[in-house]
C-alpha cells in the first residue's frame, strides 16, 4: 500500500459515524477524563472530568484570569494537545464523530486542521485581525481558504454588524469595537458549527460590551452555532440563555501547582 492510501486509512480511523439522532438535539464535543498541565516552579493543571456539549447550545467559561478559561477553549478548537484523555470527540456538521484524542495520538494533525477550518470560527480577546488585510479581507479570510465565494457572506455580516461602510478600510483605522465586530464577523463568515470567543469583550466600555455581546448571541441563534465564550462577567451573558461552566481551584501544598476542575 502506498504512503498517501496508509495516511488515508489513518486519517479515517479517526472518523466514525455518529450514532445520534438527528430528531435529538445532537452533541458537538464529548470529552471525560481530560488534563491539560503546565509544569513549572510553581505549575498549572486543567482537569475536565466531563463535559458534554450540545448542538446550538450557549455555554459560558465562566472565571477570572488564571483558572483555566483560555486553556479549555484552546483544547476544544483542537490547537491544544490534551496530555491525558479518556474520550474527547467532535462531531461535524455531516454527522460524523472526529475521534480527537485518536488524532492527537496519531499526530494527525492536517485532520484536526481541516476540522479547525472547516466547523470552529474563533474570536481573540484581541480581535487578532491582520493589519496588512482590509476589514473585507479579513472577514472573508476562512472562505477563501475554503474556496468558498466571500462577497455575500462578508456583506451581509457586515451589515448586520454595522461595519458595512468599513469594509475598505485597515483594522488600524477603526475604534476597538469596531475591530470586535470585525473579529466576529470573521469567525461567522464560513458559516461554522461552533464559535469559540475568548473573553470577546473585555476590551470594550460596558455600553458597546452588552451591544457586541447582544448581537453576537443573536447570529449564533439564528444560525443554529454552537456559541462557547469565556468570561468572567457571567451577569452579561446569563439572560442570553447561557449555561455555565465553572472552574475551581486549590493549591497542592506539596510543590505549589494549581489544580483546576471545570465543572458543569
Amino acid at each position: 500500500m502506498s504512503d498517501k492510501n496508509n495516511q488515508a486509512v489513518e486519517m479515517d480511523k479517526c472518523i466514525e459515524p455518529s450514532n445520534k439522532s438527528k430528531n435529538e438535539s445532537p452533541v458537538v464535543f464529548q470529552l471525560s477524563g481530560v488534563t491539560k498541565s503546565w509544569p513549572s516552579e510553581q505549575g498549572f493543571d486543567l482537569t475536565v472530568p466531563k463535559l458534554t456539549i450540545h448542538r446550538g447550545e450557549k455555554v459560558a467559561l465562566v472565571g477570572f484570569s488564571g483558572c483555566g478559561k483560555s486553556t479549555l477553549l484552546d483544547l476544544l478548537a483542537m490547537v491544544l494537545r490534551p496530555d491525558k484523555v479518556e474520550e474527547f470527540t467532535f462531531v461535524t456538521l455531516d454527522h460524523k464523530r472526529l475521534n480527537v484524542a485518536e488524532a492527537w495520538r496519531q499526530k494527525n494533525k492536517n485532520k484536526l486542521a481541516q476540522a479547525r477550518m472547516r466547523f470552529i470560527g474563533y474570536v481573540l480577546q484581541t480581535g487578532g485581525l491582520l493589519p496588512f488585510l482590509s476589514v473585507y479581507d479579513n472577514i472573508g479570510l476562512s472562505l477563501y481558504g475554503l474556496g468558498q465565494p466571500a462577497q455575500e457572506a462578508v456583506k451581509k455580516l457586515a451589515v448586520k454588524l454595522g461595519i458595512e461602510r468599513h469594509l475598505q478600510k485597515y483594522p488600524m483605522q477603526l475604534s476597538v469595537g469596531e475591530r470586535q465586530r470585525v473579529a466576529i464577523a470573521r469567525a461567522m463568515a464560513h458559516e461554522p458549527s461552533v464559535v469559540i470567543a475568548d473573553e470577546p469583550t473585555a476590551s470594550l466600555d460596558p455600553i458597546n460590551a452588552t451591544e457586541v455581546m447582544g448581537i453576537f448571541t443573536q447570529i449564533a441563534d439564528e444560525k443554529d452555532v454552537t456559541f462557547i465564550v469565556a468570561t468572567h462577567e457571567w451577569e452579561r451573558v446569563k439572560e442570553l440563555g447561557f449555561r455555565r461552566i465553572t472552574f475551581s481551584l486549590d493549591r497542592d501544598p506539596a510543590d505549589g501547582t494549581v489544580r483546576a476542575k471545570a465543572t458543569g
